[in-house]
């Protein structure tokens, strides 16, 4: 604990930020089409005093080329173009989305996307009184409440300063991170607040020797006069099979 509040507090990060948002929707017969987007972009000094690394190595560390480094990128939630549909038919709530995430610095590649700019690509089906379906790629249920509520998810966090296409916040000293993969999850209804979902998804290193994965997560969500808030825990399980 001591060696991670000391890296923590070794760097000091200046950051410049611009920001635009917009949403529309569109009928389209039965169908609702939904575009959203996002862009933001931070000049990003950070120093660091220290070249150790913490465990999950994503917090800011004094390089090979010196203490200091800059960037213009995008912050923990990068920018973003989303294309999505909704429609009720047959006793069914039916949703696709496809989502574009580039980064702003010069070369910007998205490691934790599976190598690509397009993080969700999925499709819903369900209702509200038996639970929804979920099959694509869309972000992990095992630790997305942690990233999701990140106090730095609209700034840049301690992981700055890097060329993918966005910063890191505190994903490596505090959490693990979500990552966005193929899956198939099913929600149950929300029960006054409580709700749980389960599903299986694709390994974690997506290897050959790799098992499928199993993921789950109980969410509670709760309001007391002007306090709210959310209690959750989550899960994974995947075994990994090594050939000598």
């Amino acid at each position: 604990m001591n060696k991670k509040l000391g890296l923590a507090v070794a760097g000091a990060l200046v950051a410049f930020a611009s920001t635009a948002n917009a949403g529309i929707s569109i009928p389209a017969g039965d169908w609702t089409v939904d575009i959203s987007g996002n862009v933001n972009a931070f000049y990003i000094h950070n120093t660091s005093d220290d070249s150790n690394t913490i465990d999950g190595g994503l917090a800011n560390k004094k390089g090979a080329n010196g203490s200091s480094s800059s960037s213009i990128n995008t912050g923990l939630l990068p920018s973003w173009l989303t294309i999505g549909a909704k429609t009720r038919q047959n006793d069914l709530d039916v949703a696709w989305a496809i989502s574009f995430q580039p980064g702003a610095s010069q070369g910007a590649s998205l490691g934790g996307g599976g190598g690509s700019e397009f993080r969700q690509a999925y499709l819903t089906f369900g209702d509200a009184s038996w639970g929804t379906i979920k099959v694509g790629k869309d972000l992990g249920v095992f630790g997305s409440d942690a990233i999701l509520s990140d106090m730095t998810l609209l700034g840049v966090g301690i992981g700055a300063g890097g060329a993918g296409s966005s910063t890191l916040g505190r994903i490596g000293s505090g959490y693990a991170y979500a990552d966005w993969m193929g899956q198939m999850t099913y929600q149950t209804p929300n029960w006054n607040g409580f709700q749980v979902t389960a599903g299986i998804r694709e390994p974690w290193a997506n290897a050959t020797q790799s098992e499928i994965g199993y993921q789950g997560k109980a969410t509670y969500d709760f309001a007391a006069n002007d306090v709210t808030g959310r209690v959750w825990v989550s899960g994974l399980t995947q075994k990994n099979r090594r050939q000598c």
